[in-house]
């Protein structure tokens, strides 16, 4: 099994505290798949109003922890580190079914696959789920694009 802790997730991911949602890479394939953890835990910025009477992990914020992992598939793939030249954008999400909320004390586990690659833009599907239970399923799009000058 391959694995990638976070001091590696930094190189490849230029997402920091409080946005960089993995933890760590129990495994991965290059140009199949890609599992990721993401600890939920109370202290959370985004816990002090989502919500104060049920506290809840935004949906969107799961997206993009699978968004996220995504991004480290790709990296991952081509091989490539993250650059200061060139960034990697959501571009879609499709098909997104939220079965479940996720609390404080919950372990996601982000299941990513590559549907397809061409050029700078990639077709994921990605699963998360606690426990093994679903919490989310979705396409998602990506494309690396390089930064204004």
């Amino acid at each position: 099994m391959n694995t990638i802790d976070i001091h590696e997730i930094q190189k490849l991911l230029p997402h920091r505290y409080p946005f960089l949602l993995i933890d760590r890479v129990i495994d991965y394939t290059p140009g199949e798949h890609l599992v990721g953890i993401k600890n939920i835990t109370f202290n959370e910025p985004q816990f002090t109003g989502h919500f104060p009477q049920r506290v809840i992990m935004p949906g969107v914020l799961i997206l993009e922890a699978l968004a996220q992992a995504t991004g480290l598939l790709a990296f991952k793939t081509a091989d490539e580190l993250s650059s200061d030249k060139e960034l990697y954008y959501l571009a879609g999400i499709d098909n997104a079914r939220f079965k479940r909320p996720v609390e404080p004390g919950d372990q996601i586990k982000l299941d990513v696959k590559l549907v397809k690659q061409k050029r700078n833009l990639w077709k994921f599907f990605g699963e998360a789920t606690v426990d093994g239970e679903l919490i989310v399923s979705a396409d998602i799009m990506c494309v690396n694009q390089p930064l204004p000058q």
